[in-house]
């Protein structure tokens, strides 16, 4: 049924009189469209004549289920229109007192120009890319959408690069404001400053309301949405139903009963124009319908998913575009807004797949180009389950609070679907804009991995200089109330510099500083020995006996006023360099001077020593339970300096809110903790200088069984360090954690697609040689890995890089800049498959087992190990000072004093 100006006259009559004015251009009409529309959608506009460009699949027929009448006589219906009140000329004039204000005589109608469309007649590949995101202000931005924006961010950005700065590449945010029920101006800000917190700026949005293609919210595009429906019913391309929501329900069961998927059965799609008019008239409620094109199929080249086609006749029927309400559905502003802002590419989730074929269809019947097509898969949890609340933090600004950097949740959003063909995992956000291509995203699935995350954003953190971080972290310890309102700047200052400096290097996010912070000046030690956990690494401490003589030397000290407390006029001394005055972050470097804190406690560590002939572990890990209330953390003058910033005249610090235990009731708690501890306990177990097992030394065996030397024995013995030993202030995890074994490359080839991989099948030992994927392509030739025996860690769980399964790592040493990477060398008759060992650690019994490979990945043990694996100055590979050991003897390398990963 083709409706001309008379049967628009029609529509635009009953529309008005149930209140909704959908396709009329009053004043009137714009603002009940603003007030009473009620879906959310997203929309591309481009543009041009008009053409059908419909593709039609000769071989199908017609639904038989359509009723079939014949075509309207457009006259007939100009004769019905012609006898309602207020018709004149084609035009039915609207009675409303602001309208007859604006205009004494109404004027007839004229023929409006029909719509153009920027990219009509334009290949869209061939353009400036136009991106745009288009949310929904009915909740806050999650994962999903972010990852949806910073897809199209990207191809925007690359594309201002790539073209002339005055193209119309751009990066353009919609809002899709029209469910009003649910939409609100609180839930926009929210997401508008979610993007803006990940640095995804827009260049067209709603606060720019006069730029060329706005305006940018959907409630402000009535105009648009009345025009382009009217030109589809005038041409015959649509037309009013009043199949009643019981008829819809009867029809539906109808084609159920008979197996037949349902749709809409065309009752009303050729009906009789003079029925139609008397409906119309008589304030019978109506929807406006798509007329689907017998025999009609769209099909897309989606940049992900290939060709995708569907029967549009089989698949949908005729669909509706307004309702009887007067309100435009989804489908419909979401076509007209990007044909009219002239988008190029839509890069959105699957779950839109569906869409684009009532999408596709209305553009091509309005004549307007499609844009390019992306749709990506899902995020999931880890349970392989569609993203929610219930897996956690998915919203951006919870991610915020949680201390994520903007670089690193953009850098791990960018991972979820998409890689650059390396090994690569961490992306300057440059980096991401240049590596960046669309056709590299992936179909399947990617799940969400909150440790991962974690990684990645400790990887950028690691990048950044204290000073960088000082207000994210200062930002975290306000959420956490733990900063005086009002507080000195310059105390508050140095409060958040020291919090940051002393976590820095164990920060997986910025709250991690806070939290730290929070447990460094609090003091966990239990009031009695008891209350300790059985079996518990503090409480086995204890029982060894050296903590009882320790803390009450400290206690005595402490009272005696000879144990040495962080100098109140230079309380950054201890995170400072002396010499640079930059701050420090390696647990191991001691801040200040000769002069300073640091120093005045390591000489009284030295002393106490000496005097209670204890040293080492046994020496350090009492103090610092004593001390700190802790068996691990971080380097005791640093905390102590950070307690004592907390509890000075004035301080910066919210003593309650921080959970504040200083030192005098921290002794305190000593005491009555000494008190408790059984008198068997009260005694050490062992020897002054680790003289235990002395007689042992001349025949203590490796965990390989070869015999040591008495002086290497006593080098490794790990009870009886030097001073500067490595391993005396080393509290990460235990070597033997890591399962390094000795294997074979078999096989080596280039991976296909990334062109820093090798693709390696090595024999380490076990029924089936491994797969692992190394970024070893730009530092060694095929000829130079195939063949060679290597070192692999082997407790990593497997994963896939740039597509390829991998299971395991092959170690390397590489100089300080990491220009030079080289195999580490195994002694040529050492066993595949044997266990690599390190003198002073038992490899063999029950604690000597390695993690297992869940373990070593969440609990980043290998992170926390590989800053301690290093390269002596004659090329050895160590840990702690310690060499890599085989059955064969030492592992040998050609880079000295370099790292090992």
């Amino acid at each position: 049924m083709k409706l001309n100006m008379a049967s628009l006259a029609l529509l635009c009559a009953s529309i008005t009189k149930n209140g909704a004015m959908a396709f009329t251009r009053t004043p009137t009409l714009h603002r009940a469209l603003a007030v009473t529309t009620s879906s959310s959608f997203s929309t591309d506009i481009s543009g041009g004549p008009r053409s059908n460009a419909y593709v039609i699949d000769p071989g199908s027929t017609s639904s038989s289920l359509r009723r079939r009448r014949a075509r309207p006589n457009n006259t007939s219906l100009k004769e019905i229109a012609s006898k309602l009140p207020g018709y004149s000329d084609g035009a039915l004039l609207m009675s409303t007192t602001e309208d007859q204000t604006e205009s004494a005589a109404p004027a007839p109608a004229a023929e409006e120009e029909k719509y153009q469309f920027p990219n009509a007649d334009k290949n869209v590949l061939d353009l400036p890319p136009r991106m745009r995101f288009a949310p929904s202000p009915t909740g806050s931005l999650h994962v999903g959408g972010a990852r949806t924006a910073l897809y199209n961010w990207l191809v925007a950005k690359k594309g201002q690069l790539d073209f002339d700065k005055d193209s119309e590449a751009g990066f353009v945010l919609r809002v899709e404001d029209t469910d009003v029920a649910r939409s609100t101006k609180e839930s926009e800000d929210s997401v508008l400053a979610d993007l803006s917190w990940l640095g995804l700026t827009w260049d067209e949005g709603p606060d720019t309301p006069l730029a060329k293609y706005g305006p940018y919210r959907q409630s402000e595009r009535a105009t648009i949405y009345s025009k382009l429906g009217k030109t589809l019913i005038d041409e015959g391309k649509a037309y009013p139903c009043f199949c009643t929501p019981e008829e819809l329900e009867e029809m539906k069961a109808r084609m159920e009963a008979e197996g037949i998927p349902p749709r809409y059965d065309g009752t009303w799609r050729d009906a009789d124009p003079e029925l139609v008019a008397q409906k119309i008239a008589a304030g019978d409620p109506y929807t406006v319908r798509f007329k689907v094109p017998p025999g009609a199929r769209v099909v897309i080249d989606d940049a992900v998913r290939g060709t995708v086609s569907w029967d549009a006749e089989a698949t949908v029927g005729d669909f509706i575009l307004l309702r009887s309400s007067g309100v435009p559905v989804y489908n419909f502003c979401v076509a007209v807004d990007d044909a009219s802002m002239g988008i190029t590419t839509v890069i959105r989730a699957e779950e839109h797949l569906t869409n684009t074929l009532r999408q596709g269809l209305i553009l091509d019947a309005l004549g307007a180009p499609r844009p390019r097509y992306a749709h990506c898969s899902l995020i999931l949890g880890e349970d392989k389950q569609k993203l929610s609340k219930r897996h956690g933090a998915t919203s951006c600004n919870q991610f915020r609070l949680d201390g994520f950097l903007p670089d690193a949740m953009i850098n791990y959003l960018a991972l979820l679907g998409w890689n650059d063909g390396t090994e690569n995992e961490i992306f300057a956000r440059d980096e991401l804009i240049e590596a960046f291509d669309i056709d590299r995203i992936v179909k399947s699935p990617s799940v969400f991995d909150m440790d991962k995350l974690k990684w990645v954003n400790s990887q950028h953190l690691k990048q950044m200089e204290i000073e960088e971080i000082l207000d994210l972290v200062e930002e975290q310890l306000n959420f956490m109330d733990m900063i005086n309102e009002g507080a000195d700047a310059e105390k508050k200052r140095d409060f958040v510099f020291a919090s940051t400096a002393v976590a820095k290097q164990m920060m997986e996010t910025l709250q991690d500083a806070a939290t730290n912070a929070k447990t460094v000046m609090g003091y966990n030690l239990p009031a009695t020995f008891d209350e300790l956990a059985d079996g518990s690494e503090a409480k086995e401490m204890v029982k060894q006996g050296n903590f009882y003589g320790i803390s009450m030397k400290l206690m005595e000290m402490h009272e005696g006023k000879s144990f040495p407390m962080p100098n109140p006029g230079d309380l950054l001394a201890a995170f400072v360099d002396g010499s640079t005055k930059k701050g420090i972050v390696e647990d191991r470097q001691t801040g200040g001077d000769e002069t300073s804190y640091p120093q005045e406690y390591k000489a009284t560590m030295k002393s106490m020593a000496k005097e209670m002939k204890v040293k080492g572990k046994n020496l350090f890990h009492p103090v610092r339970l004593a001390l700190t209330g802790e068996m691990s953390g971080q380097d005791v003058p640093k905390q102590l300096s950070l307690l004592a910033m907390a509890v000075g005249d004035g301080s910066a610090v919210n003593a309650v809110a921080a959970g504040v235990v200083p030192i005098e009731a921290r002794m305190e708690r000593l005491k009555s903790f000494c008190e408790s501890i059984p008198e068997e306990f009260r005694v050490s177990k062992t020897n002054a200088g680790g003289d235990k097992g002395k007689s042992e030394k001349g025949s203590k065996k490796d965990a390989n069984g070869k015999k040591e030397s008495a002086a290497s024995s006593a080098a490794a013995d790990s009870s009886s360090p030097a001073q500067d030993d490595p391993l005396s202030s080393y509290e990460g995890p235990p070597i033997t954690a890591l399962d390094i074994r000795v294997g074979r490359i078999n096989k080596v080839w280039t991976h296909e697609e990334a062109d820093k991989l090798y693709c390696e099948e090595i024999d380490v030992g076990e029924d089936e040689p491994r797969l692992i994927a190394s970024g070893l392509r730009p530092y060694l030739s095929e000829e130079d890995l195939d063949g060679r025996m290597v070192l692999v860690l082997c407790n990593l769980k497997a994963r896939k890089l740039a597509g390829f399964p991998s299971h395991g790592m092959v170690l390397c040493a590489s100089n300080e800049d990491h220009t030079e990477v080289k195999l580490v060398s195994v002694p040529v008759d050492a066993k595949i498959g044997e266990r690599v060992s390190v003198p002073g650690f038992d490899f063999e019994g029950e604690e000597g087992k390695p993690f297992a490979e869940n373990k070593i990945g969440k609990k980043k043990v290998f992170e926390k190990i590989a800053p301690f694996l290093k390269t002596s100055e004659y090329g050895v590979p160590e840990f702690c000072g310690r060499p890599l050991l085989t059955s064969a003897g030492v592992c040998t390398s050609p880079i000295n004093n370099g790292s090992v990963s």
